[in-house]
């Protein structure tokens, strides 16, 4: 922890003349009852405050986003909880091609995404673009510490990408992702049949996968998107994906979904040992605009797996003051009816939107097994009186076998800011 604030003090330093100071403070209050045993149960409030904040001057800024979380009248284990996602010192557009970014930063790639302490290297140039990035995970919690194991706890990887072919992007990349299980103890039995306590420590486990992406658009007839996942460790490949939309005719919207998934597992893990199976899944859907203001939708879907299939159903109404969906699956992965209502408007010029939501939902894992039922219902509000300051207030409703007339209310408050100095 010593080094990231150290970097980051440096840092601070560097712009502690920043030209322009920006982000949003958000404040949430969240109260929910629960059930210790069948009549005793407690209230808790939950409060969140959360900061985005970014420090810039010219090229350079420092980007935070942290959120503190704890309970006001009942004191957690945990709390309060610190938590950082976001702490890294980003330069951009250097030499007219390099963006670096140092420290706690996100990461969005094909097989693994979140955080991870470290750098990151982005060149780009005409049509292409070429991006590198290494770096430790990230402890629970989001702690602000850094791991002191980078050999047995990283993340590193990069992709190069291209726009060279017209109507089109392409790219390839690979990811290293390693993880080390933490020790415990646990009770054991030595040659004589004596209790002894002993440290388990496992193995480190690994992702390493080499992917593929390519986005190709004729415009006003096809969208098409392709992804490929091959799994380094287990020779083997892991997904294979397809989308493609058209609306070539006036109108009506068309789209097809493939879907070809192995199981992910870690190398190293006891998980690899088991005898599983992968799954294909193909949806096509269709949704037609009868004016400005209506929308039809309708989807099928089919899952394939080892030995087994399941099937879903959805059709539903979009319009400009809410929607209404039906969803029915069936076959392997359980029988489900659900139907869902929604409505949000604004009034006022944006200082008044309000909302609602209803839906009713009955499952069962199989057609003998026993029926279940869950009812839920959202109504709120957004208040906006000023362009950069908001107020949210929800109240939940929820019933079924497990909770009984559950009840919950949501506050919240968010305020941005940007400030030139």
């Amino acid at each position: 922890m010593k080094k990231l604030i150290l970097v980051f003090l440096l840092a601070i330093n560097t712009i502690v003349f920043a030209q322009n100071i920006n982000g949003r403070f958000s404040s949430s209050v969240y109260t929910f009852e629960r059930y210790d045993s069948l009549n005793s149960s407690e209230n808790y409030v939950r409060a969140y405050e959360m900061l985005n904040l970014n420090l810039n001057y010219n090229k350079f800024s420092v980007r935070s986003y942290l959120n503190l979380e704890t309970d006001l009248t009942k004191e957690q284990i945990s709390d309060p909880r610190l938590r950082f996602y976001n702490l890294y010192l980003e330069a951009r557009d250097l030499f007219n091609i390099a963006t670096v970014k140092v420290g706690r930063q996100p990461i969005i790639y094909n097989v693994v995404g979140g955080l991870f302490d470290g750098g990151s290297i982005t060149l780009k140039h005409s049509d292409y673009k070429l991006n590198a990035f290494y770096g430790g995970n990230v402890p629970a919690y989001q702690k602000l510490e850094i791991t002191n194991d980078f050999k047995n706890n990283f993340i590193m990887g990069g992709k190069f990408t291209t726009t060279v072919i017209p109507n089109s992007q392409f790219s390839i990349g690979y990811v290293n992702k390693n993880f080390k299980p933490d020790s415990y103890l646990a009770n054991r039995l030595d040659p004589n049949l004596n209790l002894i306590e002993i440290e388990i420590e496992n193995k480190s486990n690994q992702y390493q996968f080499v992917t593929g992406e390519l986005n190709y658009t004729m415009p006003e007839i096809v969208q098409a998107f392709f992804r490929y996942d091959y799994d380094i460790n287990f020779n083997q490949t892991s997904r294979f994906e397809f989308d493609a939309r058209t609306e070539a005719v006036k109108n009506l919207g068309l789209n097809v979904y493939y879907n070809f998934r192995e199981p992910k597992i870690r190398y190293n893990s006891i998980f690899s040992v088991f005898d599983y199976g992968n799954t294909h899944e193909i949806e096509v859907g269709a949704d037609y605009k009868i004016n400005r203001m209506i929308t039809v939708i309708g989807k099928f879907g089919n899952v394939q797996y080892k030995d087994e299939n399941s099937q879903r159903i959805g059709i539903g109404l979009s319009t400009s003051y809410g929607s209404v969906n039906y969803r029915k699956t069936f076959g392997y992965a359980g029988e489900l009816d659900a139907i869902s209502l929604y409505s949000g408007y604004t009034l006022f010029d944006g200082l008044l939107t309000p909302s609602v939501g209803l839906s009713y939902t009955n499952y069962k894992l199989s057609p003998d097994a026993e029926s279940n039922s869950i009812t839920s219902l959202l109504v709120g509000t957004n208040i906006r009186p000023f362009r950069m300051l908001s107020f949210d207030l929800q109240g939940q409703y929820m019933d079924n076998k497990i909770y009984k007339n559950d009840l919950r209310l949501f506050f919240k408050l968010n305020y941005w800011f940007n400030l030139n100095i």
